[in-house]
């Protein structure tokens, strides 16, 4: 197959790459003027070569619902997705902007509660809330962040508009396959990259390390840092283990870790043991501590609560954090902006019904089969009803779901998902992407250039996530 965009159909949907006309967007044009010009047998090639590289640097994910845990090869699509430099600020803008607005409202759920006495957002959702934590209350984590990492997930809808669809604040994944992602286009591509002023992306983990080390309770030139895993058969392990070795830090499980009776955390090393500054975890909040949430857990360490909560360890992302990783709560953001930094949000909401309210109630129900229904505190697009594509089975138990729960559901308009150029077999077809950038913050605040860019690989499919059929793509922000 050799590249004719004259043959490339955008159909209704915006394009990332080429515009209504048929044409490379500005910004695309050097690398869709490269492909044209390679042979088939050199797309062949390139392709192979990638999937090599993805074998041989061992570049996985696991997948949960087939019985087992499943680890497969990164699904990755060697045609990069590309986003203009001047586009990409405004864009940045409106993140640090929602993070910051994030943060101030999970300090404040857990010390003056603020927001609820003005009315801004109902107190009945903090009461049933899954992610409220009351062992939280009080706590003010330093620089005042409590979401340290976040992965706020972008969608742009038919007209170009791009939007915020989800926040994700306990403990997002992916940047590991961003960093990759780039890593094996390099490979594959070189070409373009001697041409191109393309933002970098591999500098995260020095950025991550950085940031982490601002959070330390001991003023070190170099902080004990360690990433809390639940383990090699977590999906997210790869990452795990991925970026405590860029970092050059040490990778732990619950076990090689203990509170001592000055409650302080300390690492069991050959040498006897560390104390430790600070803990990247990637364990969710009910299984971080047996003596403060599930007694039943192996996963965490005991009393790593209450070093906490006396300053002596920090932990990123906070426990507590995920009261605002809520898709009801989500809907509310616009209006914390405004609320705490008096500013006008950058970056829009998807229009968004909640279930919990009687009015919004009679529409979702009333429009089912026209809507996208998600509950509340689910990821990786589990448990999600996409009404035009559903049945009258599909429609019905839905119906049922929300007038048992309506507060663990929402629902929205089903977006004409952006689409990108992506090699299906012998045929280059247009597929549905999103986009998941990674902003830190600690002492200061970082947005990746960009970040991850999710693909449907299923024809028609709006459903994006790795466990359920969807690849990845390299993203660029081009400047200049």
């Amino acid at each position: 197959m050799r590249i004719d965009w004259n043959n490339y159909r955008t159909g209704r949907f915006f394009d990332e790459l080429i515009d209504s006309r048929g044409r490379p967007r500005p910004d695309a044009r050097v690398l869709a003027a490269y492909l044209s010009s390679l042979s088939a047998a050199e797309i062949k090639a390139r392709k192979a070569a990638a999937e090599l590289a993805i074998r041989v640097m061992g570049v996985t994910f696991t997948v949960y619902s087939e019985g087992g845990n499943i680890d497969r090869q990164w699904p990755f699509d060697i045609i990069p997705r590309v986003l203009p430099a001047a586009e990409w600020r405004r864009t940045e803008a409106g993140l640090r902007q929602r993070v910051a607005a994030l943060n101030c409202f999970i300090d404040d759920v857990y010390n003056r509660q603020r927001i609820f006495t003005a009315g801004v957002v109902p107190r009945e959702l903090l009461a049933t809330s899954r992610n409220y934590r009351s062992q939280c209350a009080g706590m003010q984590p330093r620089h005042g962040a409590w979401a340290h990492i976040c992965g706020s997930d972008l969608v742009r809808d038919a007209d170009g508009t791009l939007y915020v669809l989800e926040d994700n604040l306990r403990v997002p994944s992916g940047v590991s396959y961003m960093i990759e992602n780039l890593n094996i286009t390099k490979r594959v591509l070189p070409e373009l990259f001697a041409d191109q002023n393309i933002l970098p992306v591999d500098d995260y983990p020095e950025r991550l390390f950085d940031m982490l080390a601002s959070l330390s309770p001991r003023p070190q030139d170099q902080p004990e840092v360690v990433v809390l895993t639940p383990g090699i058969y977590n999906s997210a392990y790869f990452e795990h283990a991925f970026l405590a070795r860029e970092m050059g830090v040490e990778l732990v499980e619950g076990g090689d870790l203990v509170t001592g009776d000055d409650d302080c955390v300390y690492m069991r090393t050959i040498a006897g043991l560390a104390r430790v500054d600070v803990i990247y975890r990637r364990i969710d909040d009910l299984f971080l501590d047996p003596e403060t949430f599930n007694p039943e857990s192996l996963l965490g360490v005991r009393g790593l609560m209450r070093a906490w909560r006396k300053g002596n360890v920090a932990l990123a992302n906070a426990p507590g954090a995920g009261v605002a990783d809520d898709k009801v709560i989500y809907h509310y953001v616009p209006r914390m902006i405004k609320y705490y930094l008096g500013e006008e949000p950058i970056l829009p909401n998807v229009p968004t019904w909640l279930c919990v309210d009687e009015q919004d109630r009679r529409h979702v129900l009333a429009h089912l089969d026209q809507l996208v229904v998600k509950p509340a505190n689910e990821s990786g697009g589990y448990g999600m009803l996409i009404g035009p594509q559903a049945g009258r089975r599909k429609l019905n138990q839905f119906k049922r779901l929300i007038q048992a729960d309506p507060r663990n559901y929402i629902a929205q308009p089903l977006l004409g998902l952006s689409t990108a150029p992506t090699l299906c077999g012998n045929r280059l077809e247009p597929r549905h992407v999103d986009l998941r950038p990674f902003i830190l913050q600690g002492r200061g605040t970082h947005v990746t250039a960009g970040g991850l860019t999710r693909v449907a690989l299923v024809k028609g499919s709006y459903v994006v996530n790795s466990s359920q059929g969807g690849g990845s793509k390299d993203t660029w922000v081009v400047a200049g």
